[in-house]
């Protein structure tokens, strides 16, 4: 399906922003640097869901622009702290353009990209994403989500891309009363798309594939594992391969392992595309394995564990802690002596020191001595804004065995 692209009027540009009042509590947390203000700290509003804000303080001083949303949670997305600056057309423009201007600053060994990582872009709840000729974008507010026939244009004008696809998709949308659709919003989409990471080339698939398409964000960390691999290799939770065909390259005996046959499909396809056919991918529960693989006595030279989230959310802490302490503690199991595992958590709600822990917990049940050879995020191309901890969601631990 396609959505209609306007832009907005001269006429949108000039009414002023309806005002929204908040807290002193609230007026803190922005004062501190952090972009949102929730719903509790909302003192009074004159304005519709989507609308872009003025937010006053309770001394009736303007703190600055927002995004609202009369449905979520987070009521205030700021977009601009002070009365100076104004929240239009123009801002959006610089923003993306001082965000696409930082990625080719990367110079990244990729075809695929971040471009624009929300928050931490200054573009809160927008994520942008480039797949070589092609843009996949995630508008995951009500504000947002209003600005995106703008942004599109935008995109269109800077980058001249063949096709832009709305991936908005993600359970979050619906927090925000907004519906959850996939549409084609410029050009055409095709059904797989060819992109390369370093020496490795995958199919993506734009409209069904995990986020927006590929996990873009641990390109970096499976370059830092490359420099360890060696010997025969276990992958856990490998998706589409993504740690596995690098690493495969440097490790003669090599293992991928997922509980998703589609994924493993994909793993195979991929492994014969890269040169790689001695990787061998398995459909499996990978707790399961890992306590089979114990028990038959297997080892291993190197070892990626990079599960999918275990704690979306508070209350789902204390069973990812158990899930993460697991995996670590049979993994760490199977090391040789000398061995690398390469550890992975992209649950924001375990942050790195909570991380650290479990694993140095494992690592004393399991009577494995490791140390730390790096201690690893997020790709460039996903910036952290220093005061906000949710836009710092992945950590990544290179361990070494020692006796």
């Amino acid at each position: 399906m396609h959505r209609k692209c306007t832009t907005m009027s001269p006429e949108s540009r000039a009414v002023s922003q309806p005002p929204v009042v908040i807290s002193a509590r609230g007026e803190q947390r922005v004062r501190a640097g952090h972009p949102w203000i929730y719903r509790a700290d909302v003192v009074d509003v004159s304005a519709d869901g989507g609308e872009i804000v003025e937010v006053i303080g309770p001394r009736h001083r303007t703190i600055g622009s927002a995004l609202f949303s009369d449905r979520s949670q987070i009521s205030i997305r700021m977009l601009t702290v002070g009365d100076g600056a104004i929240a239009g057309e123009a801002l959006l423009r610089s923003r993306i353009e001082q965000a696409i201007r930082f990625r080719d600053s990367l110079q990244l060994d990729a075809t695929a990209c971040r471009l624009v990582h929300g928050e931490a872009d200054l573009l809160p709840s927008l994520v942008v994403d480039r797949y070589g000729d092609y843009l996949a974008i995630q508008a995951l507010s009500q504000g947002m989500d209003r600005l995106l026939p703008a942004i599109t244009l935008i995109f269109i004008d800077l980058l001249h891309p063949k096709g832009i696809l709305a991936r908005n998709d993600p359970k979050v949308r619906a927090l925000e009363g907004l519906p959850q659709s996939v549409d084609v919003l410029h050009g055409e989409i095709p059904d797989s798309i060819v992109v390369r990471e370093g020496p490795v080339e995958y199919d993506v698939d734009l409209r069904k594939g995990q986020k927006t398409g590929l996990f873009l964000d641990q390109r970096e960390n499976r370059e830092a594992a490359a420099r360890y691999a060696r010997g025969r290799l276990l992958d856990c939770f490998s998706y589409n391969g993504g740690f596995a065909l690098r690493l495969a390259r440097t490790c003669p005996d090599a293992e991928a392992l997922d509980i998703s046959a589609a994924a493993v499909e994909r793993i195979r396809a991929n492994a014969v595309r890269n040169g790689v056919p001695h990787l061998q991918a398995r459909e499996v529960n990978v707790f399961d394995e890992l306590r089979r693989l114990e028990r038959a006595g297997a080892r291993y030279d190197t070892i990626v564990l990079d599960p999918p989230a275990f704690a979306k959310n508070k209350a789902s802490i204390p069973n990812a802690i158990a899930g993460y302490k697991e995996i670590n503690l049979r993994a760490m199991r199977l090391l040789n002596p000398g061995a690398y595992l390469v550890t992975c958590s992209c649950s924001y709600n375990v942050n790195e020191d909570m991380f650290v822990s479990i694993v140095h917990e494992a690592s004393v049940d399991s009577h494995t001595p490791v140390t730390i050879v790096e201690k690893r995020m997020q790709g460039r191309d996903h910036p952290v804004l220093i005061g906000v901890p949710e836009t710092f969601y992945l950590k990544c631990l290179i361990l070494r065995r020692v006796e």
